[in-house]
C-alpha cells in the first residue's frame, strides 16, 4: 500500500493559544493512529505581534523536539522569498513586500505559503508522493463528540487509502463546531434562536431543573447561514439551545450561561446551530465537490498550480470562489469527504478570538463593519463567479462579460442584504421587549440577562439604519472603487495563473 508524505499548511496570525492546540491535537492524533509515512507542518506565519511570532517560534521547536516536524516560516523570510522574485504578482502574493509583514490576510498568506511548499518539493525527489493539507490555526484534528475523548477518525491513513485508491486531484473535508462563516451572514438566524429560547424560558420555573438538555439537532450544510437558499439548502425556522453545564443546576442557572456566551456570537460561534459529526466511512462518502474549506483541504502538488483567487482583495468566501473554479475544471477530481476537523473560533475564557480581521473591540462593544464589507463583497465575486463558470473554465472567459455580471449581482446581493436586515431589526425589537419587560423572571435577577443586553446592543450597532456596514455597501460610490478592484482581478485571472504556473 502507498505511504503518501504530508505537508501540513498552516497560516497563523496572532493566535499563539489555539495554534498549540491544534499541533497538541496532531500529536494526540498521530498518538493514537500511527502513521508510516512522513509527516511535516509548515507554520506559515502572519503576525504583528512579536511576542506571536516568539510564541509560535517556541511552538515549533517544542512539537519539532516532541517528533513532529515543524517549520517556523517566519514573516521576514516570507518577505525575502516574494522580494526575491524576478516577476511580483501583486493579485495573488500581495504588494510589494516591506516590514512589518504580518496580518496580510488569509488568502495572501496561504499562496506564500504555498509558494513555500512549492520549494520545499522541488528540493526532494518524492515529489508525487506528498500530499498537501492546507488548515486554519483554529482547527483541531478531532471531531467533538464523546468517544475516545473526540478523537474517532484516523485521518492520515484515510487520506492516504483515498489518493492511492482515486484519481482525486483536491479532496476537501468540512469543519464540525463553529460554523465556518461570519456574524455579519448569521444574525437573523441567531435571532430566531433567541427569541425562540426566551419564549420557552418564559414558561420555565426559574428555580427548576435546567430544560434545555434535550437530544440535539442535527444541522445540514448552511443550516446556520442567514441566506441557505443560495446554496441549495433550507433550514428549520429555528434551533433549540443544548445547555453545556453539567451536574445539577437551575433554569436561571442555564440562562445565565447562554446570556454570558451570547456576545461571542460576534467572534464566530453560534451557540444554536453548532455543526455535529456525522459518522460515516469517509471512503464511501466520496462525492464531487462545489466547495472548497479553505481549512480542510489535501491537495496532489500538481493542484499547487491554483492559488486563492483575488487574494489581494481580503474577501471572504474565497474557498467556495476557488471551489466553482476547481468544479469547472477539475470535474470528479474535485471531491469531498466526510473527514472534519473540529473548528473552535474563540478561546476557553472570555468568549473572544485572540485575534479575528475585520472585528474591532472594546469593552463590550463590537463593531464587524470590516469583516461585513469583506462578507458583502466577497458573496458577490462568488456568484459572479458561479454563473461565469456554469459552462466555461473562468481562465477562458471574454472580460466584457465581467461588468455586465458584477453589476447584476451586486443589485441582487444588495436587496437581500437590505431585505435581511430589516428582518433582523424586527427580531431586535422583539427581542428589546424581552429584555426590557419588568414581568420577566430573568429581568428580576441583577445581571442575569446583562449578556444578552449587550449582545442585542451590538446588533443595532451592526445593524441599525445608521450602522457603518450596511452604509459602506450602499455607498455608490464606494462601489465604483470596488466594483473597478473587482473587474481588475476578473480580468487578469488567467494571466495571474499562467505567471504563477511559471513561478512554480
Amino acid at each position: 500500500m502507498s505511504r503518501h508524505a504530508f505537508l501540513i499548511v498552516v497560516p497563523v496570525a496572532d493566535r499563539p493559544r489555539q495554534m498549540q492546540a491544534c499541533l497538541a491535537s496532531l500529536a494526540e492524533q498521530l498518538r493514537r493512529f500511527p502513521y508510516a509515512g512522513r509527516i511535516r507542518v509548515l507554520l506559515a506565519d502572519d503576525s504583528l505581534d512579536a511576542t506571536s511570532i516568539e510564541a509560535n517560534r517556541a511552538l515549533s521547536r517544542e512539537f519539532s523536539a516532541l517528533g513532529l516536524e515543524t517549520i517556523h516560516f517566519t514573516p521576514d523570510e516570507q518577505r525575502r522569498r516574494v522580494a526575491a522574485l524576478a516577476s511580483p504578482l501583486p493579485r495573488v502574493l500581495g504588494a510589494t513586500p516591506l516590514p512589518p509583514y504580518g496580518h496580510k490576510g488569509q488568502g495572501l498568506m496561504r499562496n506564500i505559503a504555498y509558494l513555500e511548499a512549492a520549494a520545499l518539493l522541488r528540493a526532494e525527489t518524492a515529489e508525487d508522493t506528498t500530499l498537501i493539507w492546507s488548515i486554519d490555526s483554529d482547527q483541531e484534528f478531532r471531531v467533538d463528540v464523546p468517544e475516545n475523548d473526540g478523537v474517532v477518525l484516523d485521518y492520515f491513513n484515510t487520506l492516504d487509502a483515498i489518493f492511492t485508491r482515486t484519481d482525486a486531484e483536491v479532496l476537501t473535508g468540512k469543519v464540525v463546531g463553529d460554523p465556518p462563516v461570519s456574524a455579519a451572514v448569521m444574525t437573523r438566524n441567531f435571532l430566531d434562536d433567541v427569541l425562540a429560547f426566551l419564549t420557552d424560558c418564559a414558561q420555565r420555573d426559574p428555580f427548576a431543573p435546567c430544560s434545555h438538555h434535550g437530544a440535539t439537532v442535527s444541522h445540514g450544510d448552511a443550516a446556520y447561514h442567514d441566506m441557505a437558499e443560495l446554496f441549495g439548502f433550507k433550514p428549520a425556522a429555528h434551533y433549540p439551545y443544548s445547555c453545556p453545564l453539567a451536574g445539577p443546576h437551575s433554569e436561571a442557572e442555564g440562562f445565565a450561561h447562554f446570556s454570558a456566551r451570547a456576545n461571542s456570537f460576534f467572534y464566530g460561534e453560534h451557540p444554536t446551530r453548532i455543526t455535529r459529526f456525522q459518522p460515516g466511512d469517509p471512503l464511501e462518502s466520496l462525492a464531487p465537490a462545489r466547495t472548497v474549506y479553505a481549512g480542510n483541504v489535501v491537495f496532489r502538488p500538481s493542484a499547487l498550480r491554483y492559488f486563492i483567487p483575488f487574494a489581494h482583495l481580503r474577501l471572504r468566501m474565497s474557498g467556495p470562489t476557488l471551489g466553482r473554479i476547481l468544479k469547472a475544471e477539475l470535474g470528479a477530481r474535485f471531491v469531498s469527504a466526510n473527514l472534519p476537523l473540529l473548528h473552535r473560533r474563540t478561546v476557553e475564557r472570555g468568549g473572544q478570538a485572540e485575534f479575528r480581521p475585520g472585528i474591532e473591540t472594546q469593552a463590550t462593544a463590537v463593531d464587524i463593519s470590516g469583516e461585513f464589507e469583506r462578507q458583502f463583497y466577497g458573496d458577490v465575486m462568488l456568484f459572479t463567479v458561479e454563473r461565469l463558470t456554469a459552462q466555461t473554465p473562468l481562465c477562458r472567459i471574454a472580460s466584457a462579460e465581467f461588468e455586465r455580471l458584477l453589476d447584476t449581482l451586486r443589485e441582487e446581493m444588495l436587496a437581500r442584504y437590505n431585505e435581511r436586515q430589516a428582518a433582523v431589526l424586527e427580531r431586535l425589537a422583539r427581542l428589546e421587549a424581552w429584555l426590557a419587560d419588568p414581568a420577566q423572571w430573568w429581568n428580576r435577577q441583577p445581571g442575569l440577562a446583562e449578556g444578552l443586553r449587550h449582545f442585542a446592543a451590538n446588533v443595532r450597532r451592526n445593524f441599525a439604519a445608521a450602522s457603518s456596514g450596511h452604509a459602506q455597501i450602499n455607498d455608490a460610490q464606494r462601489w465604483q472603487d470596488w466594483r473597478a478592484r473587482l473587474i481588475d482581478g476578473l480580468v487578469h485571472y488567467a494571466e495571474d495563473r499562467a505567471a504563477w504556473a511559471r513561478l512554480l
